[in-house]
């Protein structure tokens, strides 16, 4: 459950976990790295004990779980009953998305050098479809994922690239290939728009090349909810030589009445920690999302199982942590002051958040509000 989105024949695992076989033979990692809390990767601050979980995609082990497998191996891995195994997963396609609707590829092969750096690569791959399409689910795979650093799919109504105000269509980073919207929302896919990859790779020692695609699943019908990415953003960092700990913030206002659904944050080889946080008009003020201990390999989005609404006059506060000393171990050069940059060798302070709006005149002063924003979330005033 927990380990074959990518341990899987074709997965981006680097064995598989699918058989008893493959378990047996791959235990002794296992162990290692469960016990050490690397795998599964997850990195939201736990909930107090008890409590569930509020990340709907939440990929941690549960404690009960972590201590069954870790018994099972000590006591020497038995097989049990094989009648009594678990049907094997039966996937209909290589796409964890299921079978898209459409699928586009980058109009040509890229080669990617074996050392150095490289400069972004822009890709337009026009859709042509004659009316608009509403994207309920979207899975970016490239061909030689072990020298792609990210992937960011935007849309054009014209033949350009304009990053308008509803964001990324899709994204790839590690950890993070596909999304898929709940029951009713979608992003909008304009009639023949055009898509524009950002391609950023980075050189792995063999030189290879790489055509990526990006698969989309279409909703049935218009969906109720329109889906929106924006980011909260610091593009003035300055990360001191040998700081172990430099903090940043940014923070951004929600002109609208807006709910919140997903976040993920995005730094590079230094990012340690990030924080979200949000006040409300009238002062109240609630984390959001807490990630203690940021890992650059696994770029996590966090969805939330309940929204929360944040009525307009919200600020929405990103807190950013980095190690730019000698004791993290991914640092390419602690002795160098950093800035914003897009090289893996500078670095980045994004905090990516996914949202629908909401009509201003659904809420006004004492009305109830509706049961999808009930619950967990945040709700403070009228609107």
């Amino acid at each position: 459950t927990h380990c074959t989105e990518c341990h899987r024949k074709g997965g981006v695992g680097p064995f598989s976990l699918e058989s008893y076989g493959d378990a047996k033979e791959n235990a002794g990692m296992m162990r290692k790295v469960v016990s050490e809390g690397i795998m599964p990767p997850w990195f939201a601050a736990a909930p107090p004990e008890g409590d569930p979980s509020p990340w709907a995609n939440d990929r941690s082990l549960p404690s009960k779980d972590k201590a069954d497998l870790i018994t099972w191996i000590r006591n020497g891995k038995p097989e049990g009953n094989p009648a009594d195994a678990p049907l094997q997963i039966v996937r209909e396609s290589e796409w964890l998305i299921g079978q898209p609707d459409a699928i586009f590829a980058l109009p040509r092969e890229i080669p990617v050098k074996a050392t150095g750096q490289m400069p972004y690569v822009y890709l337009r791959v026009k859709t042509d479809f004659p009316e608009d399409r509403w994207v309920e689910a979207a899975e970016v795979r490239p061909t030689a994922p072990q020298v792609v650093h990210h992937v960011i799919v935007f849309v054009s109504a014209g033949g350009g690239f304009n990053r308008d105000q509803s964001g990324s269509l899709a994204a790839y980073v590690p950890g993070n290939t596909f999304v898929e919207f709940p029951k009713g929302m979608a992003k909008k896919l304009p009639a023949g728009a055009t898509l524009t990859f950002q391609m950023h790779y980075t050189p792995s020692g063999e030189a290879t090349r790489d055509r990526t695609r990006i698969g989309l699943r279409f909703a049935k019908q218009t969906p109720s909810k329109r889906v929106r990415t924006l980011p909260v953003a610091n593009r003035r960092i300055r990360i001191p030589a040998n700081e172990a700990n430099h903090l940043e913030t940014a923070s951004r206002y929600m002109q609208k009445g807006t709910v919140v659904r997903a976040f993920m944050p995005h730094m590079h080889l230094r990012g340690k920690a990030a924080l979200y946080e949000i006040t409300l008009p009238g002062g109240e003020k609630e984390t959001l999302l807490d990630v203690p201990t940021y890992d650059f390999n696994w770029q996590h989005t966090y969805a939330l199982t309940e929204p929360v609404f944040a009525p307009a006059g919200t600020k929405i506060d990103l807190t950013l942590w980095w190690d730019n000393s000698a004791a993290n171990p991914h640092n390419p050069d602690p002795n160098r002051s950093v800035r914003f940059g897009r090289p893996t060798t500078d670095e980045m302070g994004f905090g990516f958040l996914s949202y629908t709006q909401v009509e201003p005149q659904r809420f006004v002063a004492g009305e109830e509000i509706p049961a999808e924003l009930a619950g967990r979330s945040v709700v403070g005033g009228g609107n």
